[in-house]
């Protein structure tokens, strides 16, 4: 049996997994609201831990009083193309960067501000991407349809451990960038073993708190940071997941909280919906997996249509 490394350990008990926000703005770059008032929203939503990724601008700092562990961090990007040489353009890599709270192992500084600038192609975005990481942060792919970018752009990035699935502020301005699974199916039908997160990205308060992370980990920098990289959560807009893994006859089972239907991907084959009967929710499924699939992932949809994601087995 093959259990996904979100749910080692756990026996089914979801209540032991840390709630957490990766991407979000404050007014520290174009956010609207102040970093005490989004730590203190976050805080009243029963979320464990987040990450204050403002636009070239490194945090490390808690600004408020509660109970809340701040993941250090920033969003970086780069755009294709110059706005001097005509109209605003938004086909560009963003990607959030995260790092360790021991400053003498992160290489950025409080309130440092990286330049920004320009790029021609994913070869010299990738310049950009590895010296983020030769400072010791992390980075995953943001919102992908958003920046414009297909497959062909981010294929050949290296060191990245994520993308974004799920961007509540693309979805709530332009209803995109709500469910990026197609893309992640390429790229791990291309051996990238990279994990999908769902993230609010949020400028505003009513962009908060729409989607997370739940994360198998201690709640320090450390543990969730290890964690991440590890593929040992799951992402989520609702729903909740309390096991995936894939048994000795090549199964693969799921339990939930109560969903209309559950979506098994492979990759090679089309994707395979599990219903109940009419009118009912399912808490549990599962599905034969081809034998010649290097992995699986499933995908619970609630009756509200929110939406929670696991992160494959590979097998």
């Amino acid at each position: 049996m093959i259990r996904q490394a979100a749910f080692e350990g756990m026996n089914g008990n979801e209540q032991k997994m840390l709630k957490g926000a990766l991407h979000c703005h404050t007014t520290r770059s174009d956010g609207k609201s102040t970093p005490e008032e989004v730590i203190a929203q976050h805080a009243a939503a029963g979320y464990d831990f987040l990450a204050i990724t403002d636009h070239r601008n490194y945090n490390y700092s808690d600004f408020g009083d509660h109970s809340i562990t701040i993941i250090p961090g920033m969003e970086q990007d780069r755009n294709f193309i110059s706005e001097r040489e005509g109209d605003w353009c938004s086909h560009c890599f963003h990607s959030v960067c995260l790092g360790p709270a021991d400053q003498e192992r992160n290489g950025y500084r409080q309130d440092e501000r990286p330049e920004g600038g320009y790029v021609k192609n994913q070869a010299e975005f990738q310049q950009v991407l590895d010296e983020v990481h030769r400072r010791g942060n992390i980075t995953f792919l943001c919102h992908p349809r958003w920046s414009c970018l297909f497959p062909r752009d981010f294929d050949r990035l290296e060191g990245i451990w994520a993308m974004e699935l799920w961007n509540t502020g693309c979805v709530m301005d332009d209803d995109i960038d709500r469910d990026n699974g197609d893309y992640w199916d390429e790229m791990l039908m291309q051996g990238k073993r990279w994990a999908g997160v769902a993230v609010d990205d949020g400028h505003c308060p009513d962009q908060n708190c729409k989607g997370w992370v739940r994360v198998n980990s201690g709640n320090d920098t450390d543990a969730i940071l290890s964690a991440l990289q590890r593929g040992a959560f799951y992402s989520s807009c609702g729903p909740e997941i309390y096991d995936f893994y894939v048994d000795d006859d090549r199964c693969a089972h799921i339990a939930c909280s109560p969903c209309v239907h559950a979506q098994f991907y492979t990759g090679i084959q089309h994707c395979i919906m599990v219903r109940p009967e009419a009118g009912d929710t399912l808490e549990s499924a599962r599905n034969h997996v081809n034998s010649h699939a290097g992995y699986v992932r499933c995908v619970v949809t609630d009756r509200e249509g929110r939406k929670a994601w696991t992160n494959p087995v590979f097998l």
